[in-house]
């Protein structure tokens, strides 16, 4: 999977504003139009007093900055509200297609980036808040981060068609689970595991939750 193109500011807040419900994103984008317009159109103190210049300036950067974001901020939330509305119909598409599908590789017909969402949409459903990675980096090979309960799990997707998956992958995972305070961690394949992985992940039911699942 490919890593993370470094990103811009605005990028990472259109990103922020997609991991919440759409109608949150809308929320955000009225609430800071309202805030940042009301410092627009506030008058900066006409009279300097001594002692005062620091203020003044100060108000004059603030006005000049807000004139801008008040439309640039609510902007961006509203894309990133349009983000969440297409990436929760796209999920929810998903799942449907696959429950509905009568072929048995409706998996393997998916790209990477839609076994991710197909599955993150599947732990969401089972009440789990799921932070979906994009694709990896450096986070061990995590794809999902789930939250539930007070509990952190981590997840990883491996889309392979005509791979295994061996014991390398599950217990990189495990040793990921360690460094990161997991509660538990999930491996879920659409190909199969070897007779090595199941094992691995069988003995370390009880000390951590580790499944693996296909």
């Amino acid at each position: 999977m490919a890593r993370r193109k470094k990103s811009s500011p605005a990028e990472d807040l259109v990103e922020l504003v997609a991991l919440m419900p759409w109608w949150a994103g809308c929320v955000l984008a009225l609430v800071s139009y309202l805030w940042l317009h009301g410092v627009a159109t506030h008058e900066v103190v006409a009279l300097i007093a001594p002692g005062q210049v620091g203020t003044v300036v100060t108000q004059t950067v603030w006005k000049s900055l807000a004139t801008v974001g008040q439309y640039l901020l609510p902007l961006l939330c509203l894309m990133g509200a349009a983000t969440s509305a297409y990436g929760r119909s796209k999920r929810k598409s998903l799942v449907s297609n696959v429950v509905s599908s009568a072929s048995a590789n409706a998996l393997n017909n998916m790209s990477w980036q839609e076994f991710e969402l197909l599955v993150g949409e599947g732990f969401r459903q089972q009440g789990y808040q799921v932070i979906e990675n994009g694709g990896g980096g450096a986070d061990g090979g995590v794809d999902l981060v789930l939250r539930k309960g007070g509990d952190k799990f981590l997840v990883q997707c491996k889309q392979w068609k005509a791979f295994t998956v061996g014991v390398t992958v599950v217990r990189e995972l495990y040793g990921v689970m360690a460094a990161n305070g997991a509660a538990g961690g999930f491996v879920v394949t659409s190909g199969r595991f070897t007779d090595d992985a199941k094992a691995f992940a069988s003995g370390r039911i009880g000390q951590t939750n580790l499944v693996i699942q296909k």
